[in-house]
């Protein structure tokens, strides 16, 4: 490996994660601006032309506020756990391709690699909500411990569906398995399971019991203030990109489209599948926490074994 090839990758690192930030910043704003249109208000439309600058706004207005460390918290896990979060699923976007060739590793166990480093990211909030040495935090760490471990397994059940049509575990080879036909068409169930899983994985309404403000007050985050919560702040929506970017490439066929050039077709996927998640928590009310644990178990799991055994069959019959 030449110098040039390692600076190219430090660049390539570099630029993919300056996008991703841009990204999860208006997402924010995306957010609260469809919220405001549902709920029929305007939304934050006074920082800058169109409140365009109200991101950067509130990323300053955070960064000024008191950063606060309770006396009675484990200060070193109270203050790694906002960076595990966060460093967690910005990994994952180093296998997370925007074309055939913008992509920092094209690994071929990148599927692995993804379902690995995203549930690193439970660590961080149940570390927070341990640390913190509060009732409401613990709670809220012990919700997201249990959710999350239960929803990850019809989660990658869904996945193996995919895997079984694609015969790959690249992200950049299941699009290029995608070129004929979406997998949606292929695996409508399976989408339907990814779809709700990954709604469970990123806390969105209705499954957002880690911090119910009416039970646990703001949940694992409940201590946290400044850039800390910052952090956290980041790492939510970051993992909400990270579920946007994956549904649209497991199911929708990533960048495949015509006219348009690879990364746009892909980045309109993406903010498709968000706004989905945005209308979904306009619309729906939040589960009980024995729903929510019932659903997986009873509901999900069954039909993702059932999704996984005909596709298993049908491609055994037609090969």
């Amino acid at each position: 490996m030449t110098t040039t090839d390692i600076l190219w990758g430090v660049l390539r690192i570099v630029l993919i994660f300056s996008a991703v930030m841009g990204l999860v910043a208006y997402m924010t704003l995306m957010e609260r601006r469809f919220l405001g249109f549902f709920q029929l208000r305007l939304g934050p439309n006074r920082v800058g032309p169109g409140g365009l600058l109200q991101p950067i706004a509130d990323g300053i207005k955070l960064l000024f506020k008191e950063d606060m460390t309770v006396s009675h918290a484990n200060r070193f896990w109270f203050r790694l756990a906002p960076a595990i979060a966060l460093v967690s699923v910005l990994a994952c976007f180093a296998v997370v391709p925007a074309s055939p060739s913008i992509v920092v590793a094209d690994i071929p166990v990148a599927v692995l690699y993804l379902l690995a480093l995203s549930s690193l990211g439970v660590y961080g909030i149940l570390l927070a909500g341990w640390s913190s040495n509060n009732k409401y935090s613990l709670l809220g760490g012990l919700r997201a411990a249990a959710q999350l471990i239960s929803y990850e397994i019809p989660l990658a059940l869904s996945i193996v569906g995919v895997l079984i049509l694609a015969g790959s575990m690249s992200l950049v080879g299941i699009v290029k398995a995608q070129e004929g036909l979406w997998f949606v068409v292929k695996q409508p169930l399976g989408f339907l399971l990814f779809l709700v899983c990954v709604s469970a994985e990123t806390n969105r309404t209705p499954f957002d019991l880690l911090e119910c403000e009416n039970e646990l007050v703001a949940g694992y985050q409940t201590e946290y203030s400044s850039m800390k919560f910052g952090l956290f702040y980041m790492a939510e929506y970051a993992h909400i990109l990270l579920a946007s970017c994956l549904v649209s490439l497991f199911f929708l066929g990533g960048w495949n489209g015509p006219l348009l050039p690879a990364p746009l077709w892909l980045l309109g996927k993406v903010f498709f599948v968000f706004a989905l998640f945005i209308w979904v928590r306009a619309t729906f009310p939040r589960v009980r926490y024995d729903q929510l644990m019932g659903f997986s178990w009873k509901v999900l799991l069954p039909l993702a074994f059932v999704n996984l055994m005909a596709t298993a069959a049908l491609t055994v019959a037609l090969s």
